[in-house]
């Protein structure tokens, strides 16, 4: 990339003029004309700079949302990052991250999978696993791989990690005012655009519903009666919640002030105020995540604070940030005592008492066990609905009770959609490419290493509880990607030149 403020030779070695409009500016092409007039350079650099696909994925996201594309974002995405690949490999530069082999075996098994689709599975509905669903998750791996591998065969010039935690820190700020939004307007919901374009009968059905439809809240009588539990801008709740815990550490990773390792000369350096104005904000939207998230009634999620918030504190420690460890500390004591002394107390005393779901995931988690144990090498293929309920093989869901029974095998969490869908052998892979990456990088102690690091032990908890496809699981190869390419850089023999991120 050209840093010289001085214009490039042209051919012949005579330089082009550098004033008058539509001139070219320095080591740049000429502007493209447009209806309107020439599209600044500077412009045209900053929105289709190396790494864009990342970029806007993630921060236009709740636009993807609100048109229909959310959940298919990440497909549509892959798309230009693939062909980035292509060029890359072209060129003799694609590199594979450390332990990909078990991610590629993970991917055969899928697809190995899908020859099993059509099996009955004692037990459950016969003819309740389509092909559809298979298909729609494979195409879900295959563009997280291609997104895994974009990432990190850039360069931290090309994409810095630092943009990658703001993108994702713009999404965390999304994700809370969807909360509010949930909260303040919980029937709010429209058409989208593409929902207009499908066909009626496609549109009408309840998944593809749920994935197209954008929507404030899911009002769900969780606690005895009808509540509001946030979704926006997520299909679920529960996808909310487990998004809104991955995002907050990237928010803290890359919109508030952080010191440096020692060495560092920062100390004298004064930060912009729009520093100031990020950490402001930042902060803001961790207070203000408080209430939506106690009403999301994800008890998952409450724990996974916990968690998130100790495994910062050991990461603290490990930088011998003593004075940050009691500032953090003091701060979630605070949090805990406003909280205690706020109406949310109440909220989470009601969801204690009223366990709901837990008797149907108890059911369908033995379920996936079982249709691991009956097809342990390739599972079978994707998932299926239980014949009858928990209660009785009798009852099942109708018109006036539809959540009486049927329930999905698999849709509880991905450990449990792994064991269904993949079977043991399946199951192992995946779990073996994250537990490895977690092992090999687990030295880190910088902010995004630390952030990273979090996604992906987050991934072994949620796992129990919700469906990582797509949106979570995306957030854990993100820090893989970031992880391994920092590391490549340490060893100095990854393609990545230089830079902090």
């Amino acid at each position: 990339m050209p840093t010289s403020e001085a214009p490039s030779p042209g051919p012949g070695g005579r330089r082009p003029p550098t004033g008058g409009a539509g001139t070219a500016t320095a080591g740049s092409a000429p502007a493209p004309l447009v209806r309107g007039g020439p599209v600044p350079a500077p412009l045209l650099h900053r929105l289709f700079s190396p790494g864009w696909p990342v970029l806007w994925l993630l921060a236009g996201y709740p636009l993807w949302w609100a048109l229909g594309l959310g959940r298919f974002a990440f497909v549509v995405f892959a798309v230009p990052m693939a062909v980035g690949l292509v060029r890359r490999h072209r060129s003799g530069g694609l590199r594979l991250p450390p332990g990909f082999g078990l991610w590629a075996l993970f991917l055969l098994w899928c697809t190995a999978g899908l020859t099993l689709i059509g099996a009955t599975l004692p037990g459950t509905l016969p003819g309740s696993g389509g092909p559809v669903g298979a298909l729609a998750r494979l195409a879900g791996y295959l563009a997280l791989t291609v997104l895994l591998l974009y990432i990190g065969n850039l360069s931290r010039r090309e994409l810095s990690d630092l943009a990658v935690a703001r993108a994702l820190g713009w999404l965390c700020l999304a994700t809370v005012a969807g909360g509010w939004l949930g909260l303040a307007a919980p029937r709010f919901e429209f058409t989208s655009p593409v929902e207009l374009l499908l066909p009626a009968g496609l549109a009408a059905d309840p998944y593809v519903q749920d994935l197209i439809h954008p929507a404030a809240a899911q009002v769900m009588e969780v606690l005895g009666y009808d509540s509001a539990r946030p979704k926006a801008p997520w299909e679920y709740t529960n996808t909310w919640g487990n998004m809104l815990s991955l995002l907050l550490v990237w928010l803290v990773a890359g919109w508030m002030p952080t010191r440096e390792p020692a060495g560092a000369a920062t100390g004298a350096a004064r930060r912009s105020r729009a520093d100031v104005v990020r950490a402001w904000i930042a902060g803001g939207a961790i207070a203000m995540a408080a209430a939506p998230v106690v009403y999301s009634l994800n008890r998952a999620v409450w724990a996974g604070l916990v968690l998130s918030l100790g495994f910062v504190l050991v990461q603290l420690l490990r930088r011998g940030r003593s004075a940050a460890v009691a500032a953090v500390s003091a701060a979630a004591c605070a949090a805990l005592l406003a909280v205690l002394l706020s109406p949310l107390t109440d909220v989470v005393r009601e969801r204690l008492d009223n366990p709901h779901s837990d008797g149907g995931r108890a059911a369908t988690s033995l379920a996936a066990v079982e249709a691991a144990n009956a097809s342990p090498v390739l599972g079978w293929g994707t998932t299926r609905d239980m014949a009858g309920s928990s209660q009785s093989i009798a009852i099942g869901s109708s018109p006036e009770c539809p959540d009486c029974g049927n329930h999905t095998i698999g849709n509880n969490g991905q450990f449990w959609l792994l064991l269904v869908a993949n079977g043991w052998v399946g199951t192992a892979l995946f779990l073996a490419f994250f537990a490895q990456a977690l092992w090999r990088y687990r030295h880190e102690t910088s902010v995004p290493g630390s952030a990273a690091l979090l996604s992906i032990l987050l991934l072994f908890w949620y796992m129990f509880f919700y469906v990582a496809l797509a949106a979570p699981l995306a957030v854990t190869m993100i820090a893989v990607a970031l992880l391994w390419r920092r590391a490549a850089e340490a060893r100095g023999a990854g393609a990545v030149p230089g830079g902090t991120g």
